[in-house]
């Protein structure tokens, strides 16, 4: 990999870090895609596990007291079975695919009727969300926009959904890490030194993140998050479906 290319996916992991400090949302996703568009599958996800584990792990630190760890547990719990599923097929998805699921997703969830969607104030619906979830981020990498809405349509005012969102995801993608760097047939590798150089993006655009989040109301974090992940989600959508048509 050359040191042009290092410092381009530094460059956008410091700016992804910085999105999902401010939101706890949408950096995940600007991230996988690109890349899964300059690195193969396997080590695309490994490497964003190593990312997302840093930059949702000192999120998570700074807000520390505002952790919900009932709503943890249930999600955990989740996980934990999906992984179990999964790890009898060892599915691992191909590009264009990966990106239309990413890119899907958050509209799909909106389709499902407002009082029939998943809230973190139910420990049943926590463990639903952490199966779903962890299968999304094996398929795609990221499970942020599920877990955005699941978290938006809850009680929880902003700095407790950015603290326990980022418990949730340091235990989904560091199962992640393990199912793409240990258990498929041919594993995602990381060099040392990009690891390294991507947790400290990762931490740096977090730590810039938090005077801007403490400044924003929660009705503005609300509405500039549901654009995001609209944006966000619709050029995936059309990127992968163009990968589909001309692969």
């Amino acid at each position: 990999m050359s040191a042009l290319l290092i410092l381009g996916i530094c460059t956008v992991m410091v700016g992804t870090s910085f999105l999902s400090g401010v939101f706890g949302m949408a950096g995940g996703m600007v991230l996988i895609g690109v890349l899964l568009t300059v690195l193969p599958v396997p080590t695309a996800m490994a490497l964003h596990a190593v990312t997302q584990i840093a930059s949702n792990g000192w999120r998570a630190a700074l807000w520390w007291r505002h952790v919900r760890w009932r709503v943890v547990a249930a999600y955990i719990v989740g996980c934990s079975f999906a992984l179990a599923v999964w790890s009898a097929w060892l599915f691992v998805p191909s590009k264009p695919l990966a990106l239309l699921f990413l890119g899907v997703t958050p509209f799909l969830a909106r389709l499902i009727p407002e009082g029939r969607r998943l809230t973190p104030d139910r420990f049943g619906h926590g463990v639903t969300i952490g199966g779903t979830c962890m299968s999304l981020l094996l398929l795609t990498g990221v499970a942020g926009p599920l877990l955005d809405q699941f978290f938006l349509g809850g009680s929880l005012e902003r700095r407790q959904i950015i603290a326990t969102k980022g418990m949730c995801q340091i235990f989904g993608h560091a199962t992640k890490l393990l199912y793409f760097g240990v258990l498929i047939e041919n594993v995602g590798t990381v060099d040392p030194t990009l690891a390294g150089l991507a947790i400290a993006s990762a931490m740096l655009g977090t730590l810039l993140s938090k005077k801007v989040l403490e400044a924003m109301s929660d009705t503005q974090y609300r509405r500039w998050a549901s654009h995001i992940i609209t944006a966000v989600s619709g050029f995936y959508v059309l990127q992968g479906s163009w990968l589909l048509a001309t692969g």
